[in-house]
């Protein structure tokens, strides 16, 4: 029997084992991060100096708009903007268009209680929750805000509550954040919104929307823009906490490091086994 080449057997590894080595050089960034360098790109800059920008105090509305199946991209936006806004001792209003989004901004508030133990329900922040209705919704907050949302998400009237208090539409608020996966979400506000009542508007997409959003950030509808978990990892560089982005990100540049080191692999081991006369 004729002895086996090292690139034959190299061709001939079980595919479990490949498996197996990418599942850990995913995991072991996340779980030790790298801290890889991260430049942040002009939208991501753009986004950060208009939250910036606000003076203590202001009134911030998060549009927090997407499912558990984008949770591995936005979510780590939802937090990073929220420590931004509370490091700046902003206020925030967050609701949601997608029935689904409202539990993960309880989540995302949970995690910064843990960092600003102090932050106040009702007076820092209020989650109104979801409201069904897509741009019929988007629209009627820009008419009566409270109309739309008229209990918050733990079904008190938002009325009651010091934050909501002179609170109209979206003329009451320096800046509104949408973070969205597809519709109903960005493009909706930029369409029924942004012009007809000159918002703020910032964004956070998922990869997949950005070269359809990009038209809206050139244009100067959208005031800056998060693009991607690459996009909120920079963000994260900006605002000087490198959390759940960067890891990724960390994972990510690893994972596609490793692939391509193993196609590399591949074609020399086929190469070879070939000129041998071996087969694929």
């Amino acid at each position: 029997m004729m002895k086996k080449s090292f690139w034959e057997k190299v061709s001939s590894i079980d595919k479990r084992w490949i498996y197996l080595t990418v599942l850990i050089v995913i995991t072991l960034p996340l779980l030790f991060p790298i801290n890889l360098p991260l430049h942040a790109s002009e939208p991501v800059e753009k986004f950060f100096s208009n939250i910036e920008a606000l003076p203590p105090g202001s009134l911030v509305m998060i549009s927090n708009d997407y499912d558990p199946g984008s949770k591995a991209e936005l979510y780590p936006m939802t937090e990073a903007v929220l420590y931004h806004i509370f490091s700046k001792k902003l206020r925030v209003v967050i609701l949601s268009l997608y029935a689904s989004s409202p539990p993960m901004a309880e989540r995302a508030i949970a995690e910064m209680k843990k960092m600003y133990p102090n932050l106040k329900e009702g007076v820092d922040y209020i989650n109104l929750g979801y409201k069904d209705g897509r741009e019929a919704t988007i629209v009627e907050m820009g008419r009566a805000l409270q109309k739309a949302f008229p209990v918050d998400y733990r079904g008190n009237p938002v009325a009651k509550a010091p934050i909501m208090q002179g609170v109209e539409n979206y003329n009451s608020f320096k800046a509104v954040v949408s973070i969205s996966v597809g519709y109903p979400g960005t493009k909706e506000y930029v369409q029924y919104a942004q012009g007809r009542f000159n918002l703020n508007l910032i964004a956070g997409a998922a990869a997949v929307s950005v070269p359809e959003y990009s038209a809206y950030y050139n244009s100067g509808q959208l005031k800056g823009m998060l693009t991607g978990i690459t996009g909120a990892a920079e963000y994260e560089e900006l605002i000087g906490r490198r959390a759940l982005a960067a890891k990724a990100t960390d994972a990510q540049a690893f994972g596609h490091t490793f692939i391509i080191v193993l196609i590399v692999i591949g074609n020399i081991a086929w190469f070879a086994s070939r000129k041998k006369g071996g087969q694929s």
